[in-house]
């Protein structure tokens, strides 16, 4: 007697702390997953760093675990998605210092470093028309800037290094041999012109990286793939042992996690229907971890002041895409919980209780807020700034920084919640800024479909409704990430034609939380208000500081 092989499909999802991979049957149904955490290193304030060698070490245990046990399947493609690091090699294919204490493995600059303030403020200084498509200014968090300062401060870097790579095109790389490279990278974080299939050499010459232009841009990508094709020669024979898979199966072209996940979201059919031109004009695709990105697709390209784009192609083929973002979402919520003085006695409570400590603030909140009409109200008289590790959108600036208003001279476990309600609160008026923003250029917004961490916690869902007003729909799968990774495998193994084929076959939409209406409404606008007084307060500041 024979049995039918089950035809399945791997998805990698590698982010800031852990890489991850799935195994996904081919209508999205995750069979199996694996996480291994990676390093972070932060040798100095506003640098961080992690090695190439150790990410491609956790994605291939990561893979061989979600393998472990399964028999009777056939992995039909691969598809990898990351953050937007840059990875730097040299031509034997070995790691390139980034480091400015010479640590030899830490060949990445990390997506959050902030080293190259400088050189994103010398960039922004002519408004050249590449500029148009993201925003208006460049961020130090895109990788131009940060070639530009390792021209300027790791000379003998910049002279050994014979790749430059985003870390998505990396792992491709690590899995093929190919130095294909990503049309979602390079058209979202090295200024590739994906509209016009080019690189601006005059752009390149006037920001003083002009050796790039006239090396023919070989160390930054000459070949330019759309974000699902299939990577030539698929995986090699030393890749393939490494990850436990056949040599030669299918390698879809890379993704960046965040579009990885509007890919595992946005196309999901609602009510019934599939979203054509009009619905996808109301929708923005929410993916929240370390820092969060909010996309929007269009058929015409729309110049959003302060919002990244519009980038054609980068996410969904055909389209242009605008990308918000906020710099630091979770990672600032657990900075706010973590530095608390309150903190060692809640973790104790926490772990005694065997929930976690979001859970135990929850159930404070929850608490907390049995006499009110709505939870919300906790923090009438307290307010955040969200903007520690900067603005990315739509104020894109760097150098903002966080407020507080309304401590008291107590820091109970209590207090503590009461700052994480309204930390999240303000994350949430950043997200609404940007609906409006973008909703000033064309777009309806009215529908979120998030994906990613904080959108496991059932405080950021409803404080994200409620001060956006929008529906948050959240994905019937709820690892969309890895789903839209898995996405690219699938379509670089022909099992689907295309990207759209694949996010209608394999993606689904899951609950919906409905927006507050009436009180709760008027007293969100209140705050929201507070929260953009807030920024203006702080610029105030700093012109009567430099008076």
């Amino acid at each position: 007697m024979s049995f039918a092989m089950q035809d399945i499909v791997i998805g990698v999802d590698v982010g800031t702390g852990s890489a991850r991979a799935g195994a996904f049957t081919l209508d999205g149904r995750m069979l199996a997953q694996a996480v291994h955490p990676i390093r972070l290193w932060r040798p100095r304030p506003d640098f961080a760093q992690q090695s190439s060698a150790d990410i491609w070490s956790a994605v291939c245990r990561a893979v061989r675990e979600v393998l472990a046990g399964r028999t009777g399947f056939r992995v039909r493609g691969i598809g990898f998605d990351a953050t937007c690091s840059l990875v730097v090699l040299d031509a034997a294919g070995g790691p390139v210092s980034v480091s400015p204490d010479g640590e030899a493995e830490q060949d990445v600059v990390v997506w959050m470093d902030h080293r190259a303030a400088a050189e994103a403020e010398a960039i922004n200084a002519d408004p050249h028309e590449v500029l148009r498509h993201v925003g208006g200014r460049i961020s130090l968090e895109m990788q131009v800037p940060k070639l530009l300062w390792l021209k300027r401060h790791l000379p003998g870097c910049w002279q050994r290094a014979a790749h430059f790579l985003d870390l998505p095109d990396f792992l491709t790389w690590r899995a093929t041999g190919s130095l294909t490279r990503s049309l979602c990278s390079t058209v979202c974080k090295w200024t590739y012109r994906g509209e016009e299939g080019r690189w601006d050499e005059g752009f390149f010459r006037v920001i003083g990286l002009e050796d790039l232009a006239e090396e023919s841009f070989r160390r930054i990508g000459t070949a330019i793939l759309p974000v699902g094709a299939p990577v030539p020669g698929g995986l090699s024979p030393g890749a393939a042992a490494e990850l436990g898979l056949p040599p030669g199966t299918p390698v879809g072209t890379s993704a960046i996690d965040a579009h990885a996940g509007g890919l595992g979201v946005i196309g999901a059919a609602l009510d019934g229907d599939p979203p054509d031109a009009e619905a996808l004009r109301h929708r923005l695709a929410l993916v929240g971890g370390t820092s969060s990105c909010h996309m929007a697709v269009s058929e015409a390209p729309r110049f959003v002041p302060g919002v990244w784009g519009p980038y054609f192609s980068a996410m969904q083929p055909g389209l242009w895409l605008n990308e918000g973002g906020q710099s630091a979402t979770g990672a600032l919520i657990d900075h706010v919980i973590n530095s608390h003085a309150a903190y060692p006695t809640l973790a104790e409570a926490a772990r005694q209780a065997g929930v976690t400590v979001y859970q135990r603030l929850n159930e404070r909140l929850d608490a907390l807020a049995a006499p009110l009409p709505f939870p919300a109200l906790l923090t009438e008289g307290l307010h955040v700034m969200p903007d520690f590790h900067g603005n990315r959108s739509p104020r894109a600036d760097a150098s903002l920084r966080g407020m507080v208003s309304g401590l008291r001279l107590s820091a109970t476990e209590d207090d503590l919640a009461l700052l994480y309600l309204a930390t999240i609160q303000a994350i949430a008026y950043g997200t609404r800024h940007i609906v409006e923003v973008l909703n000033a250029e064309g777009y309806a917004i009215d529908t979120v479909l998030a994906c990613g961490g904080g959108t496991k916690n059932p405080v950021f869902l409803r404080e994200h409704a409620d001060a956006t007003g929008c529906r948050i729909v959240l994905p019937g799968e709820p690892e969309a990430i890895l789903l839209g990774a898995a996405m690219l495998g699938a379509v670089a193994g022909n099992v689907q034609a295309d990207l759209p084929a694949a996010m209608a076959a394999m993606s689904r939409a899951g609950g919906t939380i409905a927006p507050s209406s009436g009180p709760a409404r008027q007293y969100h606008a209140r705050k929201y208000a507070v929260f953009q007084q807030m920024h203006a307060d702080q610029l105030r500041y700093r012109r009567l500081m430099s008076g």
